[in-house]
Order: C-alpha cells, then sequence, then structure tokens
C-alpha cells in the first residue's frame, strides 16, 4: 500500500478530515506493525475555533506543532492517563489538526488486543473486539501510541498513513463532535466525519446520517 505523500496533508482541514477515512494507520514499534482503518474523524480548526487548543492563536510548547508544516503527529494526553492522536492539517502557520477518533482494527490483532486488554485476540467477545480502538484514547492505547510520539513525521517509516487497499466508496456521515461541551458556539459546528454504519465509530447511536 502507498504511503501517504507531504501534499495529502495540506489545503482545507474540512475536506482532509474526509479524505482521511478509510485510509490506514500503520504504527511499526518493538518489530510489530500495527494498523487500523481510520473510519471516524474530528476537524479541528484554530484560532477561530473555540474547541481547538490553538484557538485566538494560543502559542505553547503543547500545541507548537501545530502551526506546521503539515503531516505531523500531534499527541496531547486526557484524563491524565490517555493519549490522543491528532494529524496536523492546512498550511504553515495555521493551527488546525484532525483528532483520529475511531478505527477499525486490521492488523496485528492478537498484538493490539494485548496492547489494549493484556489478553489474546482470541479471549475476545464481539462486544471486546468493537470497543478496543473505538475511541481516540482506546485507539492509542491499542496501537501503542503515546507522548513519545510527539511531532512524528507522517511521512517517515515509524507512524504512518497508507492508501486504503481498494478503490471502495464509502458513505460520509457528519455531526457535530463530542465531549467539547466547553467550547460555546463551537459545539454546533458539523466537524465530526464517520463512515456510514461503520461498527467500530464510538457513539454510534448518538448520531445517524
Amino acid at each position: 500500500m502507498k504511503k501517504l505523500p507531504r501534499e495529502f496533508y495540506e489545503g482545507d482541514t474540512l475536506d482532509m478530515s474526509k479524505r482521511l477515512l478509510g485510509k490506514y494507520l500503520v504504527h511499526k514499534d518493538n518489530g510489530t506493525e500495527l494498523m487500523g482503518r481510520i473510519v471516524e474523524v474530528e476537524a479541528y480548526k484554530g484560532p477561530q475555533d473555540k474547541a481547538a487548543h490553538s484557538y485566538n492563536n494560543k502559542r505553547t510548547e503543547r500545541v507548537e506543532i501545530m502551526y506546521g508544516p503539515p503531516g505531523f503527529a500531534y499527541i496531547f494526553a486526557i484524563y491524565g492517563m490517555y493519549y490522543c492522536m491528532n494529524i496536523v492539517s492546512a498550511e504553515t502557520g495555521t493551527p488546525n489538526a484532525i483528532l483520529i477518533r475511531a478505527l477499525e482494527p486490521i492488523s496485528d490483532l492478537n498484538q493490539l488486543s494485548i496492547n489494549r486488554y493484556n489478553k489474546p485476540y482470541s479471549d475476545l467477545n464481539k462486544r471486546a473486539i468493537i470497543n478496543m480502538t473505538n475511541g481516540p484514547g482506546k485507539l492509542c492505547k491499542a496501537m501503542r501510541i503515546n507522548k513519545s510520539n510527539y511531532g512524528e513525521d507522517l511521512c517517515g517509516d515509524k507512524l504512518y498513513l497508507v492508501e486504503s487497499r481498494d478503490n471502495e466508496e464509502i458513505e460520509i456521515c457528519e455531526s457535530p463532535r463530542i465531549n467539547i461541551d466547553y467550547a460555546e458556539e463551537a459545539i454546533h459546528y458539523p466537524w465530526r466525519f464517520f463512515i456510514k454504519d461503520n461498527p467500530f465509530i464510538s457513539y454510534p447511536n448518538k448520531w445517524k446520517c
């Protein structure tokens, strides 16, 4: 499968968010190749987006990577114990990023399960399989993505994205983003995008196409 070039990450963040769906996220770590298909994302468009860490052109050590160039990993911690992976988008100087919100697990399924649950994939029931990567913190734990991946060049050979395996057509749904009640009017922006009827999206019953 072909690795996505730098040019893929340039341009409009909302457009790129939709183009990310169906692509594959790969993490090569400790001799394993972990892979998941992107099925849900959220766009964050600082500086006008009150839900974005870079709102109002906020510029700190943590968000510096968001100012570009595009195609790098912005990793941050939540609740002091989970990590979330974002992809820096748009042109250099515009602090936009896209949150990878859910993956469909592809490989190495056994290692993904051990990372997430500390048990082999063969021991998982259907519910556990669905829950393995259907949230930003869950997928990072399964894919072993953490603060050491902050600033990773997605055009490199460790953490990167590749094209879809085929030319399948997908139907894209959109909705407001999740868990940003603090963001005032920005809570209504329809900047969450996901593949219709995919079982691995988060909150499958909260928003419908």
